[in-house]
């Protein structure tokens, strides 16, 4: 039996055939959320890249223009009045006549005019600021790992959503391949009941309810033909299509799993979101250990070097460059940095809680999801029997009526009952396929389902 709906020569042209692995590469490298976050990844690379330059000195040019209300100069009375001897020189010079305004005429120099511009290189180098910038760094990686496993639980809800979409197509396609086959079923059971009517070998009533059968099973299949083409628009969507997508991939079983305690331990070792919660850990404490610099000194080089100088005497006496060693030494800080301290260590002590809830609350996740998985397998094992039951049955009705020994109800029934349990297996599979698809991404093993599905699946029918 085809695991799709017959489809028209047209539609087939007009649909675009779509693996499961080739539908998850078209999403991946087309998907906007995911696009999204892979921009967000690298503008965390880009500040991380940023803070590794903290380790390298500052060094920066400067030009600046001044204009003074005078120019500045020195006059001999001026340096006479500052000198410890100034008043005996002073008298000195008054009893040789020479007076202090003639000596101000004669010897005041001018230091700089009124317009002053100067430009300087100047550099400073942090050699120690109490373990800050490796704090920084650290903040700064724990943030972009933190953006990458972001990035991961993105990746794995996005594959979930897709086994939805796609194989919700699968079961829609199946279902209403059922129901194709109820309605040609019933068609055949009303035309032979038309038949048996006109023979006088059956009543006018069996032959209203055949073809009453009839016309609802046309009605029940053309509700699975719009449910499967609704599936089919929303899975077309995600693709980014153009034509309607068709899955190529059926629905599929396992004739077993891995045991549990494998998938708990991938979880617990691999789930992206316990990743977050490590990087968000490194984030309070580098925070903390930055809170911690603050009380320490900050040593660092400094130089400076003159560019270009004025004619002037002020100029000429100024030395062209300068080195030295310079310490800041915090005594009064008004940031708040022992609230800080405090603060981030309660910041790590929240993360290893939440961390410990999380592993918790994922080992009931995949726990779960697992006893869920195992139930559709016996569920769709267990109604193996009860469809070959229901295919005799379907069978013997069809006989018994044609011999005046079963009524037309009972073929219907027979027919239905046989058409329920073909879309409770497909539904089983589907509920499987969706378990798995689960367990495996939370378990970090999204690339191990082409493996379950093409080397040990068994493709399903209905």
């Amino acid at each position: 039996m085809s695991t799709s709906a017959p489809v028209s020569s047209a539609d087939a042209r007009m649909s675009h055939p779509v693996s499961f692995v080739d539908a998850w590469q078209a999403v991946v490298s087309g998907n906007d959320g995911l696009a999204a976050e892979r921009a967000n990844v690298d503008r965390y690379k880009h500040m991380e890249d940023a803070a590794s330059d903290l380790n390298l000195p500052q060094i920066t040019a400067t030009a600046k223009y001044t204009r003074l209300d005078k120019a500045v100069e020195i006059k001999p009375t001026d340096l006479i009045e500052s000198m410890p001897a100034g008043d005996a020189i002073s008298r000195l010079a008054h009893s040789l006549g020479v007076n202090g305004s003639q000596l101000d005429a004669l010897f005041t120099s001018q230091l700089t005019d009124r317009d002053v511009f100067t430009s300087s290189i100047r550099a400073i180098w942090p050699i120690f600021t109490g373990g800050r910038i490796n704090a920084a760094q650290d903040i700064a990686k724990g943030q972009t790992e933190e953006a990458q496993y972001l990035l991961a639980m993105k990746q794995q809800g996005t594959f979930e959503d897709l086994s939805k979409f796609y194989f919700g197509v699968a079961l829609t396609q199946q279902v209403l391949a059922t129901r194709i086959e109820v309605e040609q079923g019933l068609k055949k059971h009303w035309q032979h009941a038309q038949k048996l009517e006109q023979q006088g070998q059956i009543a006018k009533v069996e032959r209203l309810q055949a073809q009453a059968s009839y016309d609802k099973a046309r009605v029940e299949r053309q509700k699975a033909q719009r449910e499967m083409e609704i599936a089919q628009v929303a899975l077309t969507k995600l693709l980014q299509l153009d034509t309607p997508a068709v899955p190529s991939t059926a629905l599929f079983i396992n004739p077993s799993l891995p045991p549990m305690s494998a998938f708990i331990e991938k979880t617990l070792t691999d789930y992206p979101g316990l990743h977050i919660l490590d990087a968000k850990k490194k984030q309070a404490t580098g925070l903390m250990t930055a809170e911690k610099g603050k009380y320490y000194p900050e040593v660092y080089l400094y130089g400076n070097y003159s560019l270009h100088e004025d004619d002037t005497l002020a100029a000429k006496t100024a030395p062209d460059w300068a080195v030295g060693v310079g310490v800041n030494i915090p005594l009064l800080d008004n940031s708040g940095r022992s609230g800080k301290v405090k603060a981030a260590h309660s910041a790590m002590k929240q993360v290893d809680y939440l961390r410990a809830q999380a592993e918790q609350d994922l080992s009931v996740l995949v726990e779960k999801t697992y006893r869920e998985a195992m139930q559709a397998l016996e569920e769709y094992n267990g109604l193996a029997s009860s469809l070959s039951l229901a295919q005799e049955n379907v069978s013997l009705r069809e006989k018994a009526f044609s011999q005046g020994l079963s009524t037309s109800l009972d073929v219907v029934d027979a027919e239905l009952y046989l058409a329920s349990v073909k879309t409770q297996r497909v539904a089983a599979a589907y509920q499987y396929v969706i378990s798995l698809t689960r367990l495996l991404a939370v378990s970090g093993e999204i690339n191990q389902f082409h493996q379950y599905q093409q080397y040990q699946g068994v493709e399903v029918q209905s």
